[in-house]
């Protein structure tokens, strides 16, 4: 059997506020070892070295945790930043069997969002939005009541001269004809 290195998908998933960075083991490898780097000049965060059967984590940064099961390598990235964003790099080593064989599987760009950008953002379109609707409403309510208010003018002016008590107008008596 010879040891087979494919061109691995690596999955990228986001699950519970952690970039979960999975690909798929080697086949018929006893010893390989995986490994995640930061930006272009190739900061070691996290390895995960496994030796028949037997799995050694290592982690040079708090924020990365490695997890295997025996058909994929998972890096788990916690807590992360604005300060995190940067090109992420999977390489894979193997030992056994010879020969030695030592390839980078991809390069990801992981960008992340300030969480305080995010609720302030929010929270300031949400009073934004509130300010504009109250604005609206209190001219809505102005306008109501100016309309009311002329009409109440014009009801009583109108009922005044459809009275029966309008005042008449002074009339010249009629001047008797002379004879």
């Amino acid at each position: 059997d010879q040891a087979h290195v494919s061109d691995a998908q690596v999955v990228v998933e986001f699950e519970n506020g952690n970039f979960n960075f999975t690909f798929p083991n080697p086949k018929n490898v006893s010893e390989f070892s995986m490994t995640l780097f930061k930006g272009p000049e190739k900061k070691e965060l996290c390895a995960l070295h496994l030796s028949k059967e037997r799995v050694f984590p290592k982690s040079n940064v708090t924020y990365c945790q490695t997890q295997n099961s025996s058909s994929s390598t998972t890096f788990i990235l916690k807590n992360l930043e604005r300060k995190h964003i940067d090109v992420y790099t999977y390489c894979l080593e193997i030992f056994l069997p010879p020969p030695y064989i030592e390839c980078c599987l991809k390069e990801t760009y992981l960008y992340i969002q300030d969480k305080e950008d995010c609720f302030s953002f929010g929270l300031v379109s949400w009073i934004i939005i509130g300010l504009i609707i109250f604005a609206i409403s209190c001219l809505c309510c102005v306008v109501a009541c100016c309309l009311r208010n002329k009409n109440q003018k014009c009801d009583s002016n109108s009922h005044e001269y459809n009275s029966e008590y309008m005042p008449m107008a002074a009339v010249n008596a009629a001047k008797k004809p002379r004879i």
